[in-house]
């Protein structure tokens, strides 16, 4: 006999995955994956129907009307595949922000909707995944549930009895509607491409929610790694890193962070990472920061260059 607690049921899932050039083939390899998760989570009773919905940010789009019907056809557990293109690179949160505007769209047009998961599209569901994400939201106090990634487990710390957890990683990560209303979505103004999914977890927890890591829910979330088997960020990707890093530091109330982080970006000999820091201080000179919040810390967690403590290192 399971130990594990029943799976509560999430509702209507709605599926949201932000685009920038992804290959069309490993986006149908990820599609097929979630088809088959909504597929037993549905038969299992942890989620009444699921919805895809894509958003492009890509120079050009992705898919074309043909595209989307072909993958409709293939996709009987999906009860839509929804395709927006952007027309501009919106990053991460504004991305998800304008998804979630879909979604409420889709509510006031009278379809149902109770949860989101948030995913990247090169993310591949295990089977069983959206049944175990479903199974902490049991609990209403549950804000958020992360999956586990694999090959490459992210190394934060969380509670192994109750699956608390500091922050979630929007990878994947399953989050009841009412919660996205409440917070009001990500703070694209402050975030374009990293720590808008810290941010949000923080603002859960200070809302009194719970962000949980659920090990069972497994995914396989490929990555680049250098020769010594350590991932290996993009220009891009530190810049924007670096940015965060300051933004977060800043509105989570810790003036001595930003000095020290401006004081090395400064310093650094990466070009991208002193851009970052002439950024910070553009939009300190245009008041353009966040308003600084939870100034006890009472739920930010700065731990060296992380933001919550990690079990190992990578």
């Amino acid at each position: 006999m399971s130990t594990k607690p029943a799976s509560a049921c999430a509702g209507h899932i709605r599926v949201h995955s932000v685009l920038f050039g992804n290959e069309i083939e490993r986006i149908i390899t990820t599609v097929r994956h979630l088809n088959r998760a909504a597929d037993l989570a549905i038969a299992a009773g942890a989620a009444t129907s699921v919805t895809l919905a894509y958003g492009d940010s890509s120079p050009h789009p992705i898919f074309s009307d043909a595209d989307i019907a072909r993958i409709r056809a293939e996709s009987k557990a999906l009860i839509d595949i929804e395709y927006h293109f952007f027309d501009a690179n919106l990053g991460s949160a504004k991305g998800h922000n304008t998804l979630l505007e879909k979604a409420e769209d889709s509510v006031a047009a009278g379809k149902a909707v109770n949860s989101v998961l948030i995913m990247n599209p090169d993310v591949m569901l295990a089977p069983d995944a959206l049944i175990e994400l479903a199974r902490p939201l049991r609990d209403t106090q549950t804000g958020m549930v992360e999956a586990r990634q694999l090959p490459i487990e992210h190394p934060k710390e969380y509670d192994r009895l109750t699956g608390e957890t500091d922050w979630a990683t929007t990878a994947c990560a399953l989050i009841p509607l009412k919660v996205c209303r409440e917070l009001e979505g990500f703070d694209n103004e402050s975030f374009f491409l990293y720590c808008d999914d810290v941010d949000f977890s923080w603002r859960a927890r200070l809302a009194g929610y719970k962000i949980i890591y659920q090990p069972s829910a497994a995914v396989f979330h490929d990555k680049r790694l250098d020769k010594h088997g350590r991932w290996a960020p993009t220009s891009s990707e530190r810049y924007y890193s670096a940015e965060a890093a300051l933004l977060m530091a800043h509105k989570y109330s810790r003036p001595a962070i930003v000095r020290d982080l401006l004081l090395a970006f400064e310093k650094s000999p990466e070009k991208h990472v002193r851009h970052a820091a002439q950024e910070f201080r553009l939009r300190e000179s245009e008041n353009r920061l966040p308003t600084p919040i939870d100034p006890k810390g009472t739920v930010s967690s700065f731990a060296g260059h992380f933001y919550t403590k990690h079990r190992f290192e990578l």
